[in-house]
């Protein structure tokens, strides 16, 4: 099964050149990558055009004018460009797991959209990472990490990604199933009947009202988060802004209360 993978990133570009690496070295190697680039500069563009030559996943970098957190828009616009009938939604501030890509399409249902975890490193500990830890499989091993300063934590268990002992615990799990930013995946034609994003959103909440009306459509929701996580570069959210966050309560408010399946401020 061809897959895509979609990552957003804005002026990050070490943490970008990081997700990349992360997904040069998957187990699984039948998808592409597609870099929804919400404005960055020139530097970041240069980033991509380096790690692209140097690896064998196809990668499709969609841009668009720096017009402030425009999320859903650029999201929007790489479910459009996407090849692959089944689609993985991440973050470029995400080293995933070496068995990320597989794991989400082996455990992918019929009308079923899957919730994945991460783990969050400290700064410190997110810029000492290089490309050959991450070649080497290390930016993801829970012993390697712990050595490098990262405080003990059960969380940390997430990066194990054992089948049957992930399966375990995603069964024991008390957090609830819910559409990730970092780590979610359905099948295209999902993504494109709920017409996408909601581009009237920024930051706060966006891609929860995304998995919101999938639910509403019909689809149940399958917990991973021990299946398919990735480690989270630690960096600051200057884009938070209490406005944007109450307004986008409002619109998840209304989604629930109304059922509402089809936004119509999205790809369409």
């Amino acid at each position: 099964m061809f897959a895509s993978v979609i990552f957003t990133t804005y002026n990050h570009p070490k943490w970008l050149e990081k997700t990349l690496w992360g997904f040069s070295v998957q187990s699984y190697r039948d998808f592409e990558i597609i870099i929804a680039d919400d404005g960055s500069n020139d530097e970041t563009r240069k980033i991509i055009e380096k790690v692209k030559a140097g690896i064998s996943i196809p990668v499709k970098h969609i841009w668009h004018p720096d017009e402030g957190f425009q999320k859903c828009k650029i999201m929007n616009k790489a479910i459009s460009a996407s090849e692959g009938e089944y689609l993985i939604f991440t973050d470029g501030d995400c080293i995933p797991h070496p068995d990320f890509v597989k794991n989400h399409v082996e455990l992918s249902e019929p009308n079923c959209f899957l919730s994945g975890g991460y783990f969050k490193l400290p700064l410190d500990v997110s810029r000492q990472i290089t490309q050959q830890d991450i070649e080497q499989h290390k930016a993801t091993s829970p012993g390697w990490l712990l050595k490098q300063g990262v405080p003990f934590t059960l969380k940390i268990s997430k990066l194990f990604s054992h089948p049957v002992w992930g399966r375990i615990l995603d069964a024991l799990t008390t957090t609830r199933a819910t559409w990730n930013g970092h780590s979610a995946s359905t099948w295209k034609k999902h993504a494109v009947e709920t017409n996408g994003f909601d581009e009237r959103m920024q930051y706060g909440g966006q891609d929860r009202e995304f998995g919101e009306r999938l639910m509403n459509m019909g689809l149940k929701k399958k917990q991973v988060r021990y299946r398919c996580s990735c480690v989270h570069l630690d960096h600051g959210r200057g884009y938070a802004k209490p406005e944007s966050i109450a307004k986008n309560k409002k619109i998840r408010k209304l989604t629930r209360k109304n059922k509402v399946v089809r936004t119509e401020f999205g790809i369409e």
